[in-house]
């Protein structure tokens, strides 16, 4: 993401006055209350807690592969679709915020599954909200692309966790790259024909059995037109992953990241082993910037990152959370420990507003807890069977208690 700069001016009275288009982008409205954080010579004026930005959309949780890093895998969930009853109430909803939330199609399923995703998207897009969608490509057909740019989706992101068929092959369990590969290709090719300004993103899972995989991925990437990069550690559900996994003293010591104006690609933390090394070299050499989440020396660890981006997240069955980790009832390795997070809800649209939801004291009250971060440190700690579950912690947390949360510390991410 390019950044921005601003001349403020600071009144006769010691307040700060902030251009009128970029107050209202981040919903510093009058009377509104936030914080100033100092971090050396550095000021950071954080967002307020009642901006809604982005509204994750679970359209379904019912996806056509099976990949070895799903957490289906071991859960215990029912399936389903979103009915047409509780989207339109959801859009009721996204009408009464301004500026409009941009809403992205994604979850634990494969949004492209349900059979009215394009007038989903075409209904939010005629509301004057953004849309973004992440999908696994196999059913991005010709007529899947021509939908999606007709519906006008912003950023269509395309989960890829391979760039030759045998490493696909290894993760996603089925041989379909080249069929993605070539649906990508002519939706490049729709999209130049058309001149729309929909974007393309590659959302990368990084585990040791892939991690080489990176370089020739980026190079794809570029070759069909990609503008960003999302790259995850995997959350491992399982022993088998969690010795997949890229992350063990990252957890712990984070590191400065240097600046530069090159191309982004955003990276989880990792510890960074040889084969690690040698595909975050080649992507530098090749023109990349190289950021690494937690290890920006102005946004370190303890940041829920569904709070900085001003987002709630809403089930497939209408039940709304804080977050896409709290949508579902799972498990999850916390170093070498099982931990259970339990699904929290913040409210239910089949039976409240959306903005009542949003606007509703409790739900406020925890925005600003998660903003502060003050929840027992289990991510460093991880001693006592409270840190087994997310339902308490040593601070006298209660439910959602995000002490042990790998987004929060920068090491799991969504686009």
């Amino acid at each position: 993401m390019n950044q921005k700069r601003y001349w403020v001016r600071v009144d006769r009275d010691g307040k700060l006055e902030i251009p009128a288009a970029v107050a209202e982008r981040f919903g510093l409205q009058a009377g509104e209350q936030t914080i100033l954080e100092e971090n050396g010579r550095e000021l950071i004026l954080y967002r307020p807690v009642t901006f809604l930005e982005r509204v994750y959309v679970e359209a379904t949780n019912v996806c056509n592969l099976q990949c070895r890093t799903c957490v289906r895998n071991v859960w215990d969930e029912a399936a389903g679709f979103m009915n047409r009853e509780i989207f339109e109430r959801l859009l009721e909803g996204v009408e009464s915020f301004y500026p409009r939330p941009t809403l992205f199609f994604g979850g634990y399923g494969e949004p492209l599954a349900h059979p009215r995703i394009f007038e989903m998207i075409a209904e939010a897009r005629s509301i004057g909200a953004e849309v973004e969608i992440i999908t696994n490509g196999t059913l991005l057909g010709e007529t899947a692309c021509r939908a999606l740019l007709d519906a006008g989706v912003n950023v269509l992101w395309v989960s890829l966790d391979g760039a030759t068929p045998q490493a696909y092959m290894d993760v996603r369990l089925g041989d379909a790259l080249e069929q993605i590969l070539s649906h990508l290709r002519r939706f490049d090719q729709l999209r130049q024909e058309s001149r729309a300004v929909t974007q393309l993103g590659i959302a990368f899972v990084a585990m040791r059995r892939n991690i080489h995989e990176l370089p020739r991925l980026l190079e794809l990437g570029r070759e069909l037109g990609a503008a960003c990069f999302s790259i995850s550690n995997v959350l491992a559900h399982t022993r088998d992953l969690r010795r997949e996994s890229l992350y063990d003293r990252a957890q712990y010591e984070p590191e400065a990241q240097k600046a530069s104006l090159l191309p982004v690609i955003n990276l989880p933390r990792a510890d960074f082993p040889p084969e690690v090394q040698q595909s975050l070299a080649a992507a530098i050499q090749d023109g990349f910037r190289v950021e690494v989440s937690g290890l920006n020396p102005l946004r370190t660890g303890n940041r829920c990152p569904f709070i900085d981006k001003g987002s709630l997240s809403v089930r497939w069955d209408g039940k709304v959370s804080p977050c896409l980790s709290l949508l579902h009832t799972h498990d999850s390795y916390l170093d070498d420990h099982l931990r259970r997070s339990t699904a929290y809800f913040c409210g239910d649209l089949t039976t409240q507003s959306l903005a009542a939801i949003w606007r509703d004291p409790i739900y406020m009250d925890l925005r600003q807890r998660l903003l502060t971060f003050d929840f027992a440190p289990c991510v460093v700690c991880n001693a006592c069977e409270m840190a087994d579950q997310n339902l308490e912690d040593c601070f006298g947390n209660t439910q959602p208690a995000c002490g042990g949360c790998l987004w929060a510390q920068g090491l799991i991410q969504c686009p």
